[in-house]
């Protein structure tokens, strides 16, 4: 199971693809100052396959996102940072897609652009 988690951890999941349990968001909102900061997640993958991701956000002027594209074997987890430059509060939102990982993949990037996403978590990114 891929699971993104909170610091701190919220307590529902969302997720837009029903057919891929083994992806889930413990996040139900990321929630950051409009006038800016960073929050940590932890992405889990609970799963027995390695899985490859590729991180979306609807608002690239005031998000970044680190890592954007990256791997998560089975079993193991990865630290996904969300910062928040200054601006206006607004409502936005995080999507995560997963596939699995080829074997031989080495550059997540690349791999994933000739992948078919097997799922995704979507989360609301906040600014108060």
């Amino acid at each position: 199971m891929a699971s993104l988690t909170a610091d701190p951890p919220a307590t529902s999941v969302r997720t837009t693809n029903e057919a891929t349990d083994n992806q889930t968001l413990s996040s139900d909102v990321v929630v950051l100052p409009a006038a800016g900061g960073t929050s940590t997640h932890k992405l889990v993958n609970g799963g027995a396959e390695k899985l490859m991701f590729k991180v979306k956000s609807s608002n690239n002027n005031e998000y970044r996102i680190k890592p954007v594209f990256g791997f998560v074997d089975a079993g193991g987890s990865t630290d996904l940072v969300v910062t928040r430059l200054a601006g206006a509060p607004k409502e936005d939102k995080l999507v995560v897609h997963f596939a699995p990982a080829p074997a031989d993949a080495t550059d997540a990037q690349a791999a994933f652009g000739s992948a078919q996403p097997s799922g995704s978590v979507t989360t609301p990114l906040t600014a108060s």
